[in-house]
């Protein structure tokens, strides 16, 4: 386990010193947003573009991987919805708290994953964490506006905003992007990519200090009971879930790691603000988030070393 630690411990002390940032006045929120703003439709799909451009995809197994984390998410939000009464009983979950523990139990922080799968497994993660990205956000997306329109606002599901809201998001049509390059073979110039490769290389380092800059360490000092329930949801069953179906699959080697990687990540934090946007509970989302990323340093090394 003491390998795995190494590689993630950068990758969780830049997260601290994204924190530590943003309690110092060196950065205004207007800086803040502004680096958010580039690291997202700028930074990670210059760096998706190159990786799936570039990566032998014929060598990797694309489909079986993604369908496991297509359907652990299924299975994710299935056992949630079937909870959703009992939660209400128990938890006093309403319908805006419950859009929070959907989000918090089947979203992925891929900055996060990209980071720490580049640290462990090299150009290889970062590939295989690509396919994770194409394979996860369309549906990802989908579920959570869905949830939060019939949950949150009490509304039947418009389809326009939804399919308006996956055709906008960078990390969509950036992978879509990489892939028609990588397929139909166009080629790429070498100031191209070498352009596209400095840009990609600002983004982990961005985004990671991004999470930190988001956690609000005050609302994880007493965490609620459906925070627990969330975070064991998502940082164990989730990639118990979707390491089965792949190991069923017959995924292996380092594509069976990183896909159990990928559903191990803590939830993302753009869940925060579509919570804010569209009725959630946004505070209970903010306390879902910095306690998921603080226990993500203790079970993820688990998770990888009971795979081996």
């Amino acid at each position: 386990m003491f390998p795995i630690i190494a590689s993630l411990a950068p990758v969780f002390l830049i997260i601290v010193l994204g924190a530590w940032l943003r309690a110092l006045p060196l950065i205004d929120e207007a800086g803040w947003r502004g680096l958010e703003r580039a690291t997202y439709y700028v930074f990670f799909p210059a760096m998706i573009i190159m990786t799936m451009a570039k990566a032998d995809l014929r060598s990797v197994p694309v489909l079986a991987m993604g369908f496991s984390l297509i359907a652990g998410i299924l299975a994710m939000a299935a056992i949630l919805l079937m909870l959703r009464p009992l939660l209400a009983r128990t938890l006093g979950t309403d319908g805006p708290a419950f859009t929070s523990v959907f989000q918090g139990a089947t979203r992925w922080n891929s900055f996060v994953a990209i980071a720490t799968a580049g640290a462990l497994y090299g150009q290889l993660g970062l590939t295989l964490t690509a396919i994770s990205v194409a394979a996860m956000i369309p549906l990802l997306n989908v579920l959570a506006v869905v949830v939060l329109q019939r949950y949150a606002q009490d509304k039947p599901v418009v389809i326009g905003p939804t399919v308006k809201a996956l055709a906008s998001n960078p990390f969509i049509w950036s992978s879509v992007l990489g892939i028609i390059i990588n397929v139909v073979g166009i080629p790429l110039p070498v100031i191209a990519m070498r352009f596209g490769d400095i840009l990609g290389a600002a983004a982990l380092g961005t985004g990671l200090l991004l999470v930190g800059a988001g956690l609000d360490v005050g609302a994880s000092l007493k965490p609620r009971a459906i925070t627990w329930v969330t975070t064991g949801l998502k940082l164990l069953l989730m990639p118990a879930m979707a390491g089965g179906i792949a190991m069923a699959l017959g995924v292996d080697g380092v594509a069976l790691k990183v896909a159990i990687l990928s559903a191990a990540m803590p939830s993302a934090s753009g869940a925060y603000i579509l919570a804010r946007q569209m009725g959630g509970d946004a505070p209970l989302m903010a306390e879902i988030l910095t306690v998921q990323t603080l226990m993500a340093v203790v079970t993820i090394p688990l998770v990888l070393a009971l795979v081996g």
